[in-house]
């Protein structure tokens, strides 16, 4: 048995029986939250973390990511979604070998990481060849965070590649930090009897299920899928900008979930997140930073767009109410709501630890608004996952960044070459909207 007691900060717990602590420590048994208390004693042979000057989270859940794409970073941020399909999808890709996929995969997951993200599903649509799938699988691995791998095998494609997909299923390890999703061809992209087999399929393996939709030409993509059948509490469905109101009671009524990008839904022309409407239907909303050559990486940012647009058309959200997505509702549309997403006993140890004594946060005295509205990556002091500390003073622990950052650099630059792409920020490939 192993023990860990966090020792003396400040406790967000989420939880209304834990409630908020001013102060309090937090013991963690073997990966699982034991107790969370003003005070506790330590156990005999205990790891003490001094929480002084910070303030005790759950860690954030990032429930839509593509992952792979890290290397082009700051690259799409002028781009509209056609310059984006053009240039990352049919441009840059075809040139992907396996290793720029692990890089992508592992740099990607070690940033979410530091900036506090523990749970992260990777949204993966670049499988030209099985290597490349295992990969990105690889590169998950490497990274000691609580990872999903969403096979999108068939993205953009009549086919779904079945055998690819139970292979991967087949090769899982049994490591629970590490579990597969199926990321579904849509309505918008696909005939509803390959919706329909993807289903089949997801439903045989036990696999939770991810779906990019918008509805905005008019059409009702969720309405097709309820006439079919074809609508589950296992499905998250990513965007959704454009679907009607009574397609969102569809999915509250099915139990479904709603994933939101704010920062790439306003700036590519997906039009307003649909955070307001999204809780008026009786769903609740979770968060997703999308793809980093467009945005940040950091849940932080995510998180202040969503508040502040959603702020600015009906006032009524609040900052606890907006990190919750990020974390209590994004683990429950992740099939993990039982086991993250708050401080509690029972609950795995994944946590962060954020300077609440910055210069740029102190003092507080609203520990939600406070990281909805001022947070940032710089605060991320410590990271745990299932009790192990993956980030300690400000420093992920164990991983040589300078070696892997050079790797990543090298990917890139082959990349952008074989590709004949610029890196200045002239490129605008597509059609601009």
């Amino acid at each position: 048995m192993t023990s860990t007691l966090i020792r003396g900060g400040s406790v967000l717990s989420l939880d209304p029986v834990v409630g908020d602590l001013d102060q309090g420590d937090v013991l963690i048994t073997d990966g699982v939250i034991a107790d969370v208390a003003a005070q506790l004693d330590v156990p005999d042979g205990a790891e003490v973390i001094d929480a002084t000057g910070c303030l005790v989270a759950p860690g954030f859940v990032d429930n839509h990511r593509h992952t792979w794409q890290t290397a082009f970073r700051g690259i799409g941020a002028d781009w509209t979604f056609a310059d984006y399909a053009a240039g990352l999808h049919g441009t840059l890709k075809p040139h992907y070998r396996p290793e720029d996929v692990y890089l992508g995969n592992l740099l990607g997951r070690l940033e979410a990481l530091h900036s506090g993200v523990t749970t992260m599903l990777d949204w993966f649509h670049a499988a030209q060849t099985p290597d490349h799938a295992d990969a990105a699988l690889a590169g998950l691995r490497d990274a000691p965070g609580r990872s999903i791998f969403c096979y999108g095998a068939g993205y953009r494609t009549d086919d779904l590649i079945e055998a690819e997909v139970r292979r991967v299923h087949a090769a899982m390890p049994a490591d629970d930090l590490l579990t597969l999703a199926l990321g579904l061809r849509g309505p918008d992209e696909t005939t509803m009897d390959n919706v329909a087999l993807d289903l089949k399929l997801a439903d045989e393996l036990g696999l939770g299920t991810s779906v990019h939709v918008d509805g905005l030409d008019g059409h009702r993509p969720i309405s097709a899928l309820a006439e079919r059948g074809l609508l589950r509490a296992s499905t998250t469905f990513v965007h959704a900008n454009g679907v009607s109101d009574d397609e969102l009671r569809m999915l509250a009524d099915a139990g479904a979930s709603v994933s939101i990008s704010p920062d790439v839904e306003l700036k590519m022309g997906f039009g307003q997140p649909m955070t307001g409407r999204v809780l008026a239907a009786g769903l609740r909303p979770t968060l997703s930073v999308d793809d980093t050559p467009a945005v940040g990486g950091d849940m932080f940012s995510t998180m202040r767009t969503a508040f502040a647009a959603q702020r600015g058309i009906d006032g009524g959200l609040t900052a606890r109410e907006l990190l919750r997505f990020a974390t209590i509702d994004a683990a429950r549309s992740c099939g993990l709501g039982d086991r993250v997403g708050t401080v509690a006993p029972g609950k795995n140890a994944d946590l962060v630890l954020l300077r609440a004594d910055d210069l740029t946060v102190t003092p507080f005295s609203n520990p939600a608004g406070m990281i909805v509205t001022s947070g940032h990556p710089g605060l991320v002091d410590t990271v745990l996952v299932a009790g192990r500390t993956v980030k300690r003073n400000g420093h992920l622990v164990g991983v040589d960044l300078p070696t892997l950052k050079a790797r990543l650099i090298e990917s890139r630059n082959h990349l952008a070459t074989a590709a004949g792409v610029p890196l200045d920020g002239t490129w605008r490939p597509g059609t601009t909207a």
